[in-house]
C-alpha cells in the first residue's frame, strides 16, 4: 500500500490504537514507528508496537466502581485493539488486568501488520507534516527533532519537557471543619468572586517540624538513567529538596502562612499547605507546590498527617520526571486537531493524559474523529459523563489551574452527583455512564 488517507506518528498504544480504528473505519492509514529503523528510546526493548515500558498492569478492570475499570469497558464497545489483545495476554493479577508484555505487543503488531488498510513503516519522522491528515502519538519521550518541530508549531511556552506533577485530592475527602476557603491577604483574583479561592489548611510549630523530618526521611523514587541529567527548575523543584535546604525553607516557600488568617484564631498558623481547585466542576484540588519524588506510599502516609487530610482520598500522587506533553486545553479543539493547523491531531500522553489505558482511549477518539472527517460524518465527541468523555474533556479544556498537568481517568473528572449518598456513589457514576455511552453509540449509528 503506498497511498494513504492519514498518516500516524508513533506506534506505541495512541498511535496503534488509531490506527486500528481508522483501518476499521476504512480509512488508508500510514503508521510511522522509529524502532526497527535503526532508532531507540531510552526507554523501549523491543521493535513491537504498543510495547509496555514502565509496567505491565492496565489496573483495575472493575467497571461497576472503577474509573478505569470503566473506561476499560467502554472501550471494548467502542472495538478497542488495545483491549481486544490485552485478552489473550492476561496473567493472574487479582481484580486488574495485567498481561504478558510479549504477548500483548506481538498480538497488536499482529492485528495491525495483518490489516489491509495499514502499512506500518519503519522511519523516524523528524518534523510534522505540512499538510495531510496526521495524528501525532510520539509519547512523553519524543525524539528531540520531532518535540522541536511540535514546539515551533505549538509555541515552545506551551511544549513541556518536564513533568512536575503535585498530588490531587478529592475535595469531599477533605475535613473542612479544619481547613478554611481565603486567598493570601484576602486579594481578589482576576476572575473576580470573594477572594476565597483556596483551601487552606493550618498546622503548628510541632506539627510543621515532625511533617519537614518525613519529607526528608521518606522513601524516593530514583529517576530513569535518561531523565538523571535534566536538571531541576526553580518552579518545580521536589518538595523534599527544598525542606532539605533548610528547616524554615518551606515556611517562607508553598507553605508561608503570611496573609492567612485563621478565622478559627484571629492569627497566622506557624504554617499552611494550601489546595487550589484542579477542574471546573471542583471535585479535585491540586496540593500547591507539593511536587515530590516521593515513593506513592510515603506520600498518602505523610500526607494525611496534613490538619484536614487525615482521610484524604487520592485521585494523583505526586512525582517528577522527564516528559513531553502540550499544554492541550489551550491548543487543541474538542476533537484533538491543533487549532494552529488542524490537519494536525493529537493522541496519547503528548495530550496530557496519564497512564497506558487512557493515552489508548485518546488515540481511539482521535482515530474515529479524523474517520469521521474524512468520510464527510459529524461526530459529536462522547458524553462528559462516560469516562471516554470525562478524559477528553480534562484533555481539551476542563481545566482551571494555571499549570496544565497529565492526568489519570478518575471520579473526579466527571459532573458531580452530589445528591447521592457517597458510600452509592461510584456505581451511580458508572450506571450513569453506562446509559450516556449506549445513547451516544445509538445517535452515531442512526447518523
Amino acid at each position: 500500500m503506498t497511498e494513504y488517507q492519514v498518516h500516524i506518528i508513533g506506534g506505541g498504544l495512541a498511535g496503534s490504537e488509531a490506527a486500528w480504528q481508522l483501518a476499521q473505519a476504512g480509512v488508508k492509514v500510514r503508521l510511522s514507528e522509529m524502532r526497527g529503523a535503526g532508532d531507540m528510546t531510552p526507554a523501549h526493548q523491543t521493535e513491537g508496537l504498543a510495547e509496555l515500558v514502565c509496567s505491565n498492569s492496565f489496573r483495575s478492570d472493575d467497571a461497576d466502581k472503577n474509573a478505569v475499570g470503566l473506561l476499560h469497558q467502554e472501550m471494548r464497545r467502542l472495538d478497542s485493539v488495545i483491549m481486544a489483545q490485552a485478552e489473550p495476554a492476561k496473567v493472574p493479577a487479582g481484580s486488574a488486568l495485567a498481561v504478558d508484555r510479549h504477548v500483548f505487543s506481538g498480538g497488536v503488531t499482529r492485528a495491525l501488520a495483518d490489516h489491509p488498510n495499514v502499512e506500518i513503516v519503519r522511519e523516524r519522522i523528524d518534523t510534522l507534516p505540512t499538510s495531510g491528515m496526521t495524528i501525532v502519538a510520539t509519547g512523553p519521550l519524543t525524539a528531540p527533532a520531532l518535540a522541536a518541530s511540535i514546539g515551533q508549531a505549538a509555541g515552545m511556552e506551551h511544549l513541556a519537557f518536564f513533568d512536575a506533577i503535585a498530588p490531587v485530592v478529592h475535595h469531599d475527602s477533605i475535613d473542612m471543619d479544619q481547613c478554611w476557603m481565603a486567598n493570601r491577604w484576602d486579594k481578589i483574583g482576576p476572575g473576580g468572586g470573594e477572594g476565597k479561592d483556596y483551601i487552606n489548611c493550618p498546622m503548628n510549630r510541632e506539627q510543621y517540624e515532625a511533617f519537614v523530618q518525613g519529607l526528608i526521611d521518606g522513601e524516593k523514587t530514583e529517576y530513569k538513567e535518561w531523565e538523571a541529567n535534566t536538571p531541576y527548575f526553580e518552579g518545580c523543584m521536589p518538595i523534599e529538596v527544598m525542606a532539605s535546604r533548610g528547616p524554615e525553607t518551606l515556611r517562607h516557600g508553598p507553605m508561608k502562612p503570611m496573609g492567612l488568617d485563621n478565622p478559627r484564631t484571629g492569627r497566622w498558623p506557624y504554617a499552611v499547605v494550601q489546595l487550589r481547585q484542579d477542574n471546573a466542576s471542583g471535585t479535585l484540588w491540586n496540593m500547591v507546590g507539593f511536587q515530590t519524588k516521593l515513593k506513592h506510599g510515603a506520600q498518602v502516609e505523610l500526607f494525611r498527617t496534613i490538619p484536614g487530610l487525615e482521610k484524604a482520598e487520592f485521585a494523583r500522587l505526586g512525582g517528577l520526571h522527564r516528559n513531553t506533553f502540550i499544554q492541550s486545553p489551550k491548543l487543541l479543539d474538542p476533537t484533538l486537531r491543533l487549532k494552529s493547523a488542524p490537519h494536525i491531531r493529537f493522541a496519547g500522553q503528548m495530550t496530557g493524559c496519564e497512564g497506558y489505558v487512557e493515552s489508548a482511549a485518546i488515540g481511539l477518539l482521535a482515530g474515529r474523529f479524523a474517520a469521521a472527517e474524512l468520510q464527510g460524518r459529524v461526530m459529536t465527541p462522547p458524553p462528559a459523563d462516560t469516562a471516554l468523555g470525562a478524559l477528553l474533556g480534562h484533555v481539551t479544556g476542563n481545566v482551571v489551574s494555571a499549570d496544565y498537568q497529565p492526568m489519570n481517568v478518575n471520579f473526579g473528572l466527571f459532573p458531580t452527583l452530589d445528591e447521592v449518598k457517597k458510600k452509592q456513589r461510584k456505581e451511580a457514576y458508572t450506571a450513569r455512564a453506562r446509559a450516556s455511552l449506549g445513547a451516544w453509540l445509538g445517535e452515531m449509528e442512526a447518523a
